[in-house]
């Protein structure tokens, strides 16, 4: 069974270093400071919602219908994610407006609903 790499110390969550790699062919081994990439810094709850996502093509109702979980949730782990990955986040307001406008055009709410929430 093959364990995957650690981004980060399971002890103090700093970001940890790769100092060996070894062909596992022809066993020749290479010592240095190597960087490891954003994606392996991830949590692994964030490297499944990564999966999850580019398999259903950034699809939010397959990737509510996959996860069981809501519109608004979906959003908060793809705003985790970007984060995570060193991108900036849009501002909190433009999300909640655009994810009230989302439901709405989903027909999850009413125009009244809709413009109640938003000016609120």
């Amino acid at each position: 069974m093959k364990k995957e790499v650690l981004g980060k110390c399971p002890v103090c969550s700093s970001n940890l270093e790769v100092t060996k790699l070894k062909c596992k062919n022809c066993g020749i081994s290479i010592e240095g400071d190597f960087q490891l990439c954003k994606f392996c810094m991830l949590s692994k709850e964030q490297k499944e919602f990564a999966e999850i996502f580019i398999k259903n093509r950034g699809n939010i109702k397959e990737i509510e219908k996959e996860m069981g979980i809501s519109y608004p949730t979906v959003k908060n782990k793809l705003e985790s994610l970007i984060e995570a990955l060193g991108y900036k986040s849009q501002p909190k307001e433009e999300n909640y407006k655009k994810e009230v406008l989302q439901q709405l055009y989903d027909g999850k709410i009413s125009a009244d609903e809709a413009i109640k929430l938003i000016n609120d």
